[in-house]
């Protein structure tokens, strides 16, 4: 019996041994961490395929979610289907946060992506005619925005007690154009409204600019300026903070590799921030 015994434990401990040994070939134990992360189609997307070789040499194994909508990124990033998500910029964020009560951090700027004000017609500031339409999306976040490079080309003025970024139609004081707002359009939609209301100035988001084929830097009648304060960032639930491969996704998003991606790709569409 001591001898079948013996056998045995012998046995055992050469199948652990073999095991731990297998267990370290692959890269530990444990083996890679994975995390799923949820982002927009263009440019967030494509981004993330361009950083998973990297984030492979560190032993994270990246899953993307890919999404047509500003909804349900939060809405998966908040019952746990995403570790984090990489669509929104930080005003959009924050207005989530006290709209519907996430508890969702940043863990820093990605890139910006300046918004630009399109035209079929209307080539010039010069050419906007009394009563022209502004068609907005519907996201209250991007509102401020668009009034402020309004304000900046002396279209509108916005109530000055008002923080430009928060600002509403309603905040807007003085409107020499007669400006009239359409803030009702899904921001997807946006590019179609372009092409159809020729003689309208259509505010769209670069990612879906970019996927209709427009440049930003070279189609828009008005487009943001780099400093602007709307950097898209990695979001993620608040007890996920330390999570220390969401951190190094920062790293590696913010990588001179990664930058010099953004830039060469996009051709100044987006504009890489470092904070």
């Amino acid at each position: 019996m001591k001898k079948l015994y013996s056998a045995l434990l012998v046995a055992f401990l050469a199948v652990v041994l073999a095991a731990c040994g297998t267990g370290e070939a692959e890269g530990g134990d444990e083996g890679p961490v994975e995390i799923t992360v949820g982002s927009s189609n263009v440019p967030h997307s494509e981004v993330l395929e361009e950083a998973k070789p990297l984030l492979e040499e560190e032993g994270i194994e990246l899953e993307i979610e890919v999404y047509q909508d500003y909804v349900l990124p939060n809405e998966d990033l908040e019952n746990g289907t995403l570790d984090a998500n990489y669509f929104q910029h930080i005003p959009y964020l924050e207005d989530q946060i006290a709209e519907i009560g996430y508890d969702f951090v940043h863990l820093g700027g990605i890139h910006i992506e300046p918004m630009g004000i399109y035209s079929k017609n209307i080539t010039d500031l010069d050419e906007i005619e009394e009563g022209t339409e502004v068609i907005m999306s519907r996201s209250v976040a991007d509102h401020g925005r668009i009034l402020s490079l309004l304000q900046e080309n002396g279209l509108v003025e916005i109530d000055p007690e008002v923080d430009p970024v928060a600002a509403e139609i309603d905040d807007v004081v003085e409107n020499p154009y007669d400006l009239e707002f359409d803030p009702s359009i899904e921001a997807g939609l946006l590019p179609e409204f372009y092409e159809r209301e020729e003689d309208a100035l259509v505010a769209i988001n670069t990612n879906y600019a970019i996927e209709a084929g427009l440049v930003p830097t070279e189609d828009a009648l008005i487009v943001e300026g780099s400093e602007s304060p709307y950097s898209n960032v990695i979001a993620t639930r608040a007890e996920n903070e330390d999570l220390e491969a969401l951190h190094t996704l920062v790293e590696v998003l913010r990588s001179e590799e990664i930058q010099t991606y953004m830039e060469e790709e996009y051709e100044g569409a987006i504009v890489p921030v470092n904070e």
